[in-house]
């Protein structure tokens, strides 16, 4: 429900200090798409920057390139803030063709957060003026979707974005209440086409739909808002009892699966959405989500079972479940490798760390190394008294999934295979005393 409070730079102040710790000594990031909503908000801080030396404000405007106009958007917003002195930063998305199935709202919405993520630095805030009209929306939309618990809590007050965070300190606050303060301190703001377009969602439940529910229940758009409140409370809810299940579950990061099954569906499905979440990775929708139950965790231990959605993947290997994004196609050719640099490659990191007496012994000072792919044919001799070993095989004993195993760098010299992972061939072993490198190897997500 909208709150009785008079929207002033007090009543804005009483909020941010609420929800930050080291207030008024933080830095801000507003959100300045040129329209009147964004606009009240950079106004309202730059007065009360103005009263707060410690607090650090500039904004950033958005360029989606979706309007014939937008450039001159970003001509507006560059003029207001060098008015006032707000420090400004322009971002251009490039944005490409709509995916099948995805709406220009969404995939432009996901971008923007994209570059927003990219933006913030360690502790720093994003604001953004989404009011109480923006949030009865959001409920209903969510609702048409047929969204779950979480997306009919529609947007929070603060959540983590990022390295930083994102605000949104008018939630409690109309669309007519920021039209009265715009009135008073003479404001004004771009109208953007598309919030007038019915053929947008957003636009349509916004020209059609609302005025005819406001009619009818002139407290709609509060009531619509409370009950986001109490559904973010269930949420919360949902999550603390998904953090309880997962302290049985999570081994190394990965989901127990005789464990999971130990569980009733409805908790089964909770805590995967908790861990892929934890995970920074789009939820799967429902379909997927069964799926997930049905193809993965049923499938039995020998087999592994992968469900894919947009942004992610879920996998089994044995008892264990792995979510990740989708993996970057195998390296197929040979890539150089200086023992003691790190070498950054799609999904993984590698280095040769240079040791004395272990790993693999260096002839030459500075010799380069190669790494190579797929070769799960070829053998390593690495234990005295035993046969060589496939590739394949090692791999296997290293606990390394099937679908890695063609990801997996494998270190030569010339046409001789010299180490997979830990196990160095006995001929390239470094000696006593002398120069050696152990190969080190990180996946991105750690999964291993």
């Amino acid at each position: 429900m909208a709150s009785p409070e008079p929207l002033t730079p007090e009543a804005l102040e009483s909020r941010l200090a609420k929800w930050i710790p080291t207030y008024p000594d933080c830095s801000f990031i507003v959100a300045l798409s040129g329209g009147l909503d964004s606009t009240v908000l950079a106004h309202l801080l730059l007065e009360l920057a103005a009263l707060r030396p410690d607090l650090r404000l500039r904004a950033v405007h958005v360029d989606h390139g979706l309007q014939p106009g937008a450039a001159e958007w970003s001509t507006t917003c560059a003029a207001w803030c060098a008015q006032r002195g707000l420090p400004l930063e322009v971002i251009q998305l490039r944005l490409g063709s709509v995916p099948a199935g995805e709406s220009l709202e969404a995939y432009a919405r996901a971008h923007r957060r994209q570059a927003f993520t990219a933006l913030l630095a360690e502790g720093e805030y994003l604001l953004t003026a989404h009011h109480c009209d923006d949030q009865s929306e959001t409920v209903l939309l969510q609702l048409l979707r047929g969204a779950g618990v979480r997306g009919l809590a529609a947007m929070p007050t603060r959540s983590r974005l990022g390295r930083g965070w994102q605000l949104r300190p008018l939630l409690d606050y109309t669309r007519a209440q920021l039209r009265d303060l715009a009135a008073a301190a003479d404001l004004t703001g771009i109208e953007d086409p598309m919030n007038a377009d019915p053929r947008f969602d957003r636009a349509f439940l916004r020209q059609v739909l609302m005025p005819a529910i406001n009619q009818r229940w002139p407290a709609a758009a509060g009531t619509l808002a409370r009950s986001a409140g109490h559904l973010a409370e269930a949420q919360g809810l949902l999550d603390q009892l998904a953090e309880l299940d997962a302290r049985e579950l999570l081994q190394a990061g990965c989901v127990s699966v005789s464990g999971l099954r130990q569980l009733d569906p409805a908790r089964q499905r909770n805590v995967l959405r908790w861990w892929i979440r934890a995970c920074g990775l789009p939820l799967p929708s429902t379909r997927r989500l069964e799926s997930v139950l049905n193809d993965v965790v049923g499938a039995g231990e020998a087999r592994s079972p992968v469900v894919r959605w947009p942004g992610a993947e879920l996998r089994r290997h044995g008892d264990r479940l792995f979510a990740q994004p989708p993996l970057a196609a195998p390296l197929t050719d040979p890539v150089p490798i200086v023992p003691g640099e790190q070498l950054e490659l799609p999904g993984l990191s590698v280095r040769l760390t240079l040791r004395e007496g272990e790993g693999i012994a260096l002839p030459a000072p500075g010799e380069t190394l190669e790494l190579r792919f797929g070769q799960l044919e070829h053998r390593l001799a690495w234990a005295p008294g035993r046969r060589p070993s496939r590739v394949r095989d090692l791999l296997r004993e290293l606990g390394v999934p099937p679908w890695l195993r063609n990801r997996y760098p494998l270190v030569y010299r010339g046409a001789s295979l010299l180490a997979v992972g830990s196990r160095v061939a006995l001929t390239a072993k470094a000696e006593a005393g002398r120069p050696g490198v152990l190969p080190e190897i990180r996946w991105s997500p750690e999964i291993l």
